[in-house]
């Protein structure tokens, strides 16, 4: 990588392309420079003088993106007892997860039209099981939350484990630079893979790494007081990534799903990044809450006070999905931890009256640790902290599409280097958008996001920051510039830009119109 100081990667990388064709209505829409409809009509990549491209964002979402979340039979029914329902709808749950797989689904638990008191947490915790609401409106169904603090419901995959490396199950890439975007590298010996192996691919972020960035001398100042060291990332800490083998030509691997962040052996240590042939471990899947409506007492205190969370998906979880909820006044109420993959969040609509005390952080709508969620038209009222907020390296190839937030709220990567974020065509009239580099903030944030990516986005203020030997971009974006975080952030007002949206371009390029549909679009 070469370092390149801001002012230059502006002017180099992010000037627009005007070059719409002179037979298209509308003038005024420009074509991205790095992303554009070529003249066989398919998309167009620009890339870096390294390779470094706008990754594929359209693998994010239920099954990988463009299937259709499915109707799931009733098997269960259950109506509000005017009492403490919590341990009904948990028994009935148990009931389905006793039954039988048919094509992947065991079935869904439907709650009747009514309150439910629940005062404990409802947990999913079989594949193929879904809990369905009759309608998140004024007569669907209604979850009030009592008792104490509590999460409302979650969806709780197996913490899966895997076998130790050895020079048996691993293949060191031999690419010196794999870049972002990058769906296929080169490693030593391809001898023992095969198409379909699940796969780890692991690379360290090395002390030399950490410094090109710039993260290696973060302080936290206090007044009249000696400074505090900051630990960004903990050196030599791994970055694990897991795909799958899609093809193998000679020595020449073909993944499932693009890479969202450079491999660069200048910066690595002894270890090389290798890929791991791992084991296939039975992730829960195929679950989902929906049609429903969680209310809960407005929040007292700040946020390490006990809290109300409407939704959490936990443990290794993949294609599950949450859509069509209504959830007031509680926290944090949509949480995607670290093992999850595959998520669609759609139609998940957050209201805030109360607001929390300033303290130690601030809560999210919604909070991605996990990869290839998708967040579609989802919106927030009401003020609040962050409104969509990624949490770790293990946040990546994620979208927020379509979605308005109300207040003055953000969509902020929030810490530690998630890779492959893309905002698209999403409103906050009186909200930001932050692509930036948090420095000190919390327990060292730093540089919270790279290769994120606001396309057609129409905010009140805009803020993105260039990392060393990475990307951020406001593509067709309008806003005004925010000057909260840093003198050097970069502000772009633009014209719309076409495609107007590019994760479902990118959805029909891969997989045809169907694909659209299939997602409601």
């Amino acid at each position: 990588m070469i370092k390149t100081s801001t002012s230059v990667m502006l002017i180099v990388l992010l000037a627009p392309l005007v070059s719409y064709s002179a037979d298209k209505p509308n003038s005024e829409i420009l074509e991205s420079q790095w992303v554009a409809t070529g003249s066989t009509g398919k998309l167009e990549y620009k890339t870096t003088p390294k390779g470094d491209r706008i990754v594929d964002f359209s693998y994010a979402g239920y099954m990988g993106g463009g299937v259709a979340i499915p109707a799931v039979q009733v098997k269960n029914e259950l109506a509000p007892s005017g009492g403490d329902d919590s341990i009904a709808i948990q028994t009935a749950i148990a009931e389905v997860s006793a039954l039988p797989l048919e094509k992947g689904f065991r079935g869904a638990v439907l709650l009747k039209p009514g309150t439910f008191l629940c005062s404990k947490t409802i947990i999913i915790s079989q594949e193929g099981v879904v809990l369905r609401g009759s309608g998140s409106g004024k007569d669907g169904t209604l979850i009030k939350m009592t008792g104490e603090p509590h999460t409302a419901f979650i969806i709780e995959g197996p913490d899966l484990s895997y076998p130790k490396v050895t020079l048996a199950n691993s293949y060191p890439i031999s690419d010196a630079y794999v870049p972002a975007g990058a769906q296929s590298f080169s490693v030593k010996d391809a001898k023992g893979l095969a198409v379909g192996d699940p796969i780890r691919i692991r690379w360290q972020r090395t002390g030399k790494w950490i410094a090109f960035m710039g993260m290696d001398k973060l302080v936290r100042k206090r007044k009249g007081q000696p400074d505090i060291p900051q630990t960004w990332i903990k050196e030599d800490s791994e970055m694990v990534v897991h795909r799958a083998v899609k093809s193998i030509e000679g020595k020449r691997i073909t993944l499932d799903v693009p890479l969202t962040d450079t491999i660069d052996a200048q910066l690595q240590g002894k270890e090389v990044a290798v890929v791991i042939k791992t084991p296939a471990g039975k992730r829960l899947s195929q679950c989902g809450i929906e049609s429903l409506q969680i209310i809960s007492p407005p929040h007292k205190g700040d946020l390490k006070s006990g809290k109300n969370i409407s939704i959490a998906l936990k443990g290794d979880s993949e294609d599950c999905w949450v859509r069509d909820i209504i959830m007031r006044e509680t926290l944090n109420n949509v949480q995607v931890w670290g093992g999850c993959r595959r998520i669609t969040i759609t139609g998940a609509h957050s209201y805030h009256d109360s607001t929390v005390e300033k303290g130690a952080g601030y809560p999210a709508d919604i909070s991605i640790r996990g990869s290839q969620v998708l967040v579609d038209r989802c919106t927030s009222h009401g003020l609040g902290g962050f409104y969509v907020a990624t949490l770790n390296q293990a946040a990546t190839l994620n979208v927020v599409l379509n979605c308005t937030f109300e207040g003055k709220g953000s969509i902020q990567p929030h810490m530690h280097w998630s890779t492959g974020l893309l905002l698209d065509s999403c409103n906050i009239p009186d909200g930001r958008i932050d692509l930036i580099n948090r420095q000190s903030s919390g327990s060292g944030h730093g540089w919270a996001i790279g290769w994120g990516i606001a396309w057609n986005c129409t905010v009140k203020y805009l803020q993105i920051q260039m990392p060393p030997g990475a990307l951020n971009l406001a593509i067709g974006c309008t806003g005004e510039q925010h000057k909260t975080f840093s003198k050097d952030a970069f502000f772009s007002v633009s014209k719309p830009v076409t495609p107007a949206s590019l994760y479902l371009a990118q959805l029909r390029e891969r997989l045809g119109d169907s694909a659209l549909k299939n997602t409601g679009y």
